[in-house]
This record gives structure tokens, sequence and C-alpha cells, in this order.
């Protein structure tokens, strides 16, 4: 939630968030091996689904303040970098 409201006031242009999964699934990869991972989804979608991306109150500031973000996962090599530079594998979550 902190990230959300710092995003906002300094009024950014994407949240860029590293995280121990790679992205946004349909259900959780580590339970089910068939999780189907998303390259891109409207931030509506997450809050409709509850797909616990981030908590429902965050999601649905960001929603409210047009404030996407990407999902990617902290362990592949470079995946910071390359997430700044606009080349990552992992999740835009979209306005």
């Amino acid at each position: 939630m902190g990230t959300v409201l710092r995003a906002i006031e300094i009024e950014a242009d994407m949240i860029l968030s590293a995280r121990a999964v790679d992205g946004v699934y349909d259900s959780d990869p580590k339970l089910n091996p068939n999780a189907k991972k998303y390259d891109t989804i409207p931030i509506k979608e997450v809050v409709d689904k509850q797909l616990g991306v981030m908590d429902l109150a965050a999601a649905v500031l960001c929603m409210e303040n047009k404030m996407p973000m990407t999902i990617f996962g902290l362990n592949e090599e470079n995946s910071i970098a390359n997430t700044a530079k606009g080349k990552s594998n992992g999740t835009v979550i979209t306005v």
C-alpha cells in the first residue's frame, strides 16, 4: 500500500515490483503446475478476480489513480535492469 501511495504522490509513470514469483498467474503456480501466467492484465481484472498480486486496497488505489504496474521475478538474472529498460518477462498490469 505504501508503495502505491508514494508512486501516486510523486506522479510516477509506473510501479516496478520485484517478487519471488515472476508475474501474475490465474492461480498459485506453487500449488498448480498448470497455472497460466498473464503477459498483460487490466487492474480491474486483478481486482475482480482477487488474484492476490497485492492487497485489494492497493489495487483499487492503482485503478482509481491510473497507476500501471509491472510484476517481475527478482531471481532472474538482470531482471531489474531489463524491466527498467522495458524488457521484462513479467506481467504488465494496465489501467
